[in-house]
């Protein structure tokens, strides 16, 4: 199973468009970790029969998604969150805590801008930057491959 993971995309359309007609035939599910909900109405338009999860950023207002989410996979229990309410910033202690207090395997967040991807004590966590507006680095998405070996996280960099 393929998941891709976008975060950050701040009304930039045409980024997550492109990652989107990339992905689109292999990716079983995107997930979109806020902070881009415009453009994430208009690829639902644009695309009705690919399944897209979400969570709403700080920056999306009047948004009606959850702060949190969990997709339980046959593979994987996935937590994810745009971040800001468990302090990402400043460090991923809090984000760790919520997800294993909620059984998941896998933690994604955004907020930061910055691509990471992690493993730590049996949880697996990634950011996958942003598409169009990185604080370190190129523009980023992520993939997160989920077989019967394993979970294998990726960071896919954009050239601009």
């Amino acid at each position: 199973m393929r998941i891709v993971v976008v975060s950050d995309t701040h009304r930039d359309f045409w980024s997550f468009r492109e990652i989107v007609e990339k992905h689109k035939r292999e990716a079983e599910c995107f997930i979109h970790l806020g902070d881009g909900m415009q453009e994430l109405m208009d690829i639902r338009e644009l695309y009705p029969d690919v399944r897209i999860y979400s969570v709403r950023g700080n920056c999306d207002f009047g948004s009606r998604d959850k702060e949190t989410e969990i997709l339980n996979t046959e593979q994987a229990k996935i937590f994810f969150t745009h971040g800001h309410h468990y302090h990402v910033k400043y460090g991923l202690y809090d984000l760790k805590e919520a997800a294993r207090q909620n059984g998941a395997q896998i933690a994604l967040y955004g907020h930061t801008h910055e691509a990471k991807a992690e493993y730590d004590d049996g949880l697996y966590i990634l950011n996958p930057g942003s598409p169009s507006h990185p604080r370190a680095g190129k523009g980023s998405y992520g993939i997160i491959d989920l077989t019967q070996a394993g979970i294998v996280l990726n960071i896919v960099e954009i050239n601009p």
